[in-house]
C-alpha cells in the first residue's frame, strides 16, 4: 500500500503563501490520480484541487481558482499545492488522496496539514 504524508502546512498572513506537500511511500503514485481537500471546522471536508497521472489536466474548485496551483513530482513521488494570495476562509486541515491507480488503489488519505490564515 501507499504511505502519505502531508506537510508544509502553517501560520500565515492574508495575502502570503504556502505550498504544501504529499508524500508518498511504499508504491509509486504516478500512475494515481492525486487530490487535495480541505476541511474547515464544522464543516464538511471539500475538494479543492485534483491532478491527473500524467499531470497533463487539472481541476480546481471555484473558490481557489487562479491562487493554488497543484503539481507532481513523479520522479519524487511527491504532489504539491502552491497556495498564494490565501485568505482567512482558506484556514483548514488539508489532506492529500490517492485514487484511481491504475495498480488497483482507491481513496487512500494522509493524516493531514494545519493551514492557517490570520487577517
Amino acid at each position: 500500500q501507499v504511505h502519505l504524508v502531508e506537510s508544509g502546512g502553517g501560520l500565515v498572513q492574508a495575502g502570503g503563501s504556502l505550498r504544501l506537500s504529499c508524500a508518498a511511500s511504499g508504491r509509486t503514485v504516478s500512475s494515481c490520480t492525486v487530490a487535495w481537500f480541505r476541511q474547515a471546522p464544522g464543516k464538511e471536508r471539500e475538494f479543492v484541487a485534483r491532478i491527473t497521472r500524467s499531470g497533463g489536466s487539472t481541476l480546481y474548485a471555484d473558490s481557489v481558482k487562479g491562487r493554488f496551483t497543484i503539481s507532481r513530482d513523479n520522479a519524487k513521488n511527491t504532489v504539491y499545492l502552491q497556495m498564494n494570495s490565501l485568505k482567512p476562509e482558506d484556514t483548514a486541515v488539508y489532506y492529500c488522496n490517492v485514487d484511481e491507480c491504475t495498480w488497483g488503489l482507491r481513496n487512500q488519505w494522509g493524516q493531514g496539514t494545519q493551514v492557517t490564515v490570520s487577517s
